[in-house]
C-alpha cells in the first residue's frame, strides 16, 4: 500500500514543480503550438503555448512508479513495466509528431499512416512479450480471451489454433491499441480537457487494480465462500500502483495545464495517455468495460466519425458546426472553461458507471 500512496505523491510532487521549468525550456526552444487556420478564433491566443508538456508527466509517471518502489518496498513487476512499454513507445510516437510541427510550423506532423505504424508495432510487441512472459504463478498478463470484467468464454488459441489464435489476440490488442490512443488523442482540444478526463479513467483502474488485489485468486485471506469469483490477473496491485503514478502525474501537469494553459500535453501526451489505459485494460482484463470507462472518449470519436461520414455522404453538408464535438460548442459560444468542466462531468459518470457494474458484477456473482 505504501509503494501506491509514494508513487502517486511522488509522480504529483515531480510534475508540479518542474512543469513550469519545462514549460519555460520548451519556450525557449521554440517550441510552441501551432494553431491551424480552420480552429475556432478562440485558439489564436494559444499560438507559441509550450507543447509536448506529455513529457513532463510521462517522465513523472515513471520517476513516480520506481520512487514508490524504493521508499515504500517490493518489487517492480512485468505488468506494470508493459504500462510504461505502451506509454512511453506510444508517446514517443506522438513526440515525433509534435517535434515535427513545431519545426514545419504547420499543423502537418507525422503522416497518419506512419503514426498507425508505429502504434501497431508498439502494439505487437506489447501484445508478445505479455502473452509469453510468466509471473511466479504461472500466469501471463496478457490473457488469451477476450474480457468484460473477467475473461469471457471466447479464447482466440482455443478458437483458431496457437498460430492462428496469437495471430488473432494480436491484432485484437492493436485495435483495442490504435483506437484508444487516437481517441485521446482526439478528445485533446481544450485546455485540460484530455488531462482531467484521463485523471477519472486512469484513476478507476486504481479501484480496480486494489480490489483485484484483494480479491486475486492467489491471495490467501480471500474467504472461502468468495472462491469462485477471485480474480485470475496477474500482478493487479502493481496495476493500481503505476495507475496512481500516472494520476499523479496529470493532477500536478493540470495545475499548469488547466485554462489558459501554460503547457499543453501535445501528442506527446495524448497518444501516451491512451496507450496506458489501453494497457490497463488489457491487463486487468476488462477490455470491454473500457468502452463505459474512457466513454467520453468513445462519444466524442464517434461523433468525428459520423460527421465525416455525413459529410462525404452529403458533400460537404455538416451534422454539427465542427468536430471534435468540443469545438462544436465553441461554435456556440459556450466558454472553453464551461465546456471543459461540463466534459469533465459526463467522463466522472461514465467511469462512476463503469466502476460500478464492475463491482455490481462481483457481487452479484454466485458458485457455479
Amino acid at each position: 500500500m505504501l509503494a501506491l500512496l509514494f508513487a502517486a505523491g511522488i509522480s504529483m510532487v515531480f510534475a508540479l514543480l518542474l512543469t513550469p521549468l519545462f514549460a519555460k525550456l520548451f519556450r525557449r526552444l521554440g517550441l510552441g503550438q501551432f494553431i491551424r487556420a480552420d480552429t475556432p478564433t478562440t485558439h489564436v491566443m494559444k499560438r507559441g503555448t509550450p507543447s509536448m508538456g506529455g513529457v513532463v508527466f510521462v517522465t513523472a509517471s515513471i520517476v513516480g512508479y520506481f520512487g514508490g518502489h524504493l521508499l515504500g518496498g517490493g518489487r517492480p513487476s512485468a505488468s506494470a513495466m508493459l504500462v510504461i512499454l505502451m506509454m512511453g513507445g506510444l508517446g514517443f510516437i506522438g513526440f515525433i509528431d509534435d517535434l515535427l510541427k513545431v519545426s514545419r510550423q504547420n499543423s502537418l506532423g507525422l503522416r497518419g499512416w506512419y503514426k498507425i505504424l508505429g502504434t501497431v508495432v508498439v502494439g505487437v510487441a506489447f501484445a508478445l512479450i505479455g502473452v509469453n512472459y510468466r509471473d511466479s504463478h504461472d500466469r501471463s498478463p496478457v490473457s488469451t480471451a477476450v474480457s468484460f470484467i473477467r475473461d469471457l468464454p471466447f479464447d482466440f488459441i482455443v478458437a483458431f489454433g496457437l498460430v492462428a489464435g496469437v495471430t488473432a489476440l494480436v491484432v485484437w490488442i492493436v485495435f483495442i491499441t490504435v483506437s484508444t490512443s487516437n481517441a485521446v488523442n482526439l478528445a485533446d482540444g481544450l485546455d485540460g480537457l484530455a488531462a482531467g478526463a484521463s485523471i477519472f479513467a486512469i484513476g478507476s483502474y486504481v479501484i480496480i487494480g486494489f480490489w483485484q488485489t484483494q480479491q486475486s485468486c492467489f491471495n490467501p485471506g480471500v474467504a472461502a465462500e468468495n472462491v469462485f469469483k477471485c480474480y485470475d490477473v496477474s500482478a493487479p496491485f502493481e496495476l493500481a500502483t503505476i495507475a496512481a503514478a500516472i494520476v499523479g502525474s496529470l493532477i500536478g501537469f493540470l495545475w499548469w495545464n488547466t485554462s489558459p494553459a501554460q503547457i499543453i500535453m501535445g501528442d506527446t501526451g495524448s497518444f501516451a495517455l491512451g496507450g496506458a489505459l489501453a494497457a490497463l485494460a488489457i491487463l486487468s482484463r476488462t477490455e470491454l468495460l473500457l468502452v463505459l470507462i474512457g466513454g467520453l472518449f468513445v462519444v466524442v470519436t464517434s461523433q468525428v466519425l459520423v460527421q465525416r461520414v455525413y459529410f462525404k455522404a452529403t458533400k460537404g453538408r455538416r451534422i454539427w458546426r465542427a468536430s471534435p464535438l468540443h469545438h462544436h460548442f465553441e461554435m456556440k459560444g459556450w466558454a472553453e472553461v464551461t465546456i471543459v468542466v461540463r466534459f469533465w462531468i459526463i467522463s466522472g459518470l461514465f467511469v462512476a458507471a463503469g466502476v460500478g457494474i464492475f463491482y455490481l458484477e462481483w457481487l452479484s456473482s454466485t458458485a457455479p
